[in-house]
């Protein structure tokens, strides 16, 4: 007995670490799942919402929704800042309770608006609390299980996860705006009676009792070798958001120039691209754990995003058929975005690796705004019907040689020791 009962319970403890583990993937994974949906929804009712609130002048349609796709914007870049530190310094498991609290009261708050400012404000605490939950799971993830396996689990999280935008654009497209919002608000707060068995990471927990600085955002710009790795980190996964801001969003504008046959749905778009990012993650995200890589993986994601994106610029006299191929192709080349937010985590010390892996998404969501610009500008200094196409390929080819250049100046993460900190 003296031998075998101490087995035993080895067992018993590796049984229910193993179970921990599982509960801590589902309940993340379902946690990004309402956080997609919430983030694509808006795009899905825009017009829906908007018409509801008797705004229908198409210029009006324009400005009012680019402003309040600013205002989740916004929320979303402060909410990183916030609930990153406080992942730091709180604990995962505190930011992964307040996060979907936030974004589920204000989803359900959504459906009972009846002016512009009341959805502004709504859109920005949204945007604020939808900020925290992929930084804070993937931390969790990273922590807990061994690093050998956690590329895994942050691949089930985002490939799981991503399914939220397409079940987002069925709801959206079969009810009403108000009832599609409650019903992303009731799934957070169910999902919060998930969340009751989740434990806290250990290495948390470790420097929760020691004296380390915690949660200090400032020291990203304190150290130039952790400033490097700090923006690397966030260029490498703009060109994600450059397809899905930009050359989906305004697929009606670029079917136009490029003579479509059929007017191209960017809602449809987005949702076809979004079944191709779900399963691009889990793609490259089980091949780097194969074959034990995350850069190489990535460079070849990101070299098929280069050949997507101009394959598909310079298409003419197209269906819509093919744009929405072409929307799925390209949204399995930026399939990268789960192995991004997890180099992202690894590429930092536990004392500021929420701070890290909760900001640097959310400010890449963000540099949608300057790429914006951008792309309006570009697209001035053109004429003829093909501006917007050039202006798409001049910006696009400088986002991914960005990416490219911060991929080259990473290290590798796989396998990498975790359990260490920023000093």
């Amino acid at each position: 007995m003296q031998i075998t009962e101490p087995v035993h319970q080895m067992e018993r403890e590796k049984l229910s670490s193993n179970r921990n583990v599982i509960l801590l993937i589902i309940v993340a994974a379902l946690g990004y799942f309402v956080d997609i949906y919430d983030l694509i929804l808006f795009s899905v009712i825009r017009i829906k919402s908007l018409n509801g609130l008797g705004i229908t002048d198409p210029v009006q349609l324009k400005s009012i929704g680019s402003f309040l796709i600013n205002c989740q914007m916004i929320g979303m870049l402060t909410g990183g800042i916030i609930w990153g530190i406080l992942g730091d310094k709180k604990g995962r498991l505190w930011v992964l309770f307040g996060s979907i609290i936030t974004y589920s009261l204000a989803n359900i708050a959504n459906g009972f608006v009846t002016n512009v400012d009341q959805y502004a404000a709504l859109r920005f605490i949204a945007g604020v609390g939808l900020a925290g939950e992929l930084g804070a799971g993937v931390t969790l993830i990273t922590e807990t299980m061994s690093k050998e396996n956690r590329g895994y689990g942050t691949m089930l999280i985002a490939g799981i996860g991503l399914f939220g935008a397409v079940v987002a654009a069925q709801v959206g497209g079969h009810f009403s705006w108000q009832t599609s919002y409650i019903v992303g608000g009731v799934m957070g707060l169910v999902l919060l009676l998930m969340r009751v068995g989740v434990i806290e990471s250990g290495m948390f927990h470790k420097i929760k009792e020691s004296n380390t600085e915690r949660g200090n955002f400032f020291m990203l710009f304190t150290s130039w070798s952790r400033f490097k790795r700090f923006i690397n980190s966030i260029l490498i996964a703009i060109p994600v958001w450059f397809v899905i801001g930009v050359v989906v969003t305004f697929a009606n504008d670029f079917g136009i120039a490029m003579k479509a046959t059929e007017p191209l749905s960017p809602g449809k778009g987005i949702m076809y691209a979004y079944i191709g990012i779900a399963l691009g993650d889990l793609l490259c995200g089980f091949l780097s754990q194969v074959f034990k890589t995350r850069k190489k993986i990535v460079l070849v994601f990101l070299t098929a995003t280069l050949a997507s994106v101009l394959y598909f610029l310079f298409s003419r006299n197209f269906s819509a058929q093919f744009f929405h191929i072409m929307c799925f192709v390209m949204g399995l080349s930026t399939g990268y975005w789960v192995v991004f937010v997890t180099m992202g985590a690894e590429q930092f010390g536990t004392n500021i690796r929420a701070t890290v892996a909760t900001t640097i998404p959310n400010f890449v969501r963000g540099s949608l705004v300057p790429v914006l610009i951008l792309f309006n500008y570009v697209t001035t200094l053109f004429t003829g019907e093909e501006a917007i196409i050039k202006s798409g390929m001049v910006v696009g080819l400088i986002t991914i040689a960005f990416a490219y250049w911060a991929l080259f100046n990473l290290e590798e993460t796989y396998g990498k020791d975790l359990d260490y900190l920023e000093k």
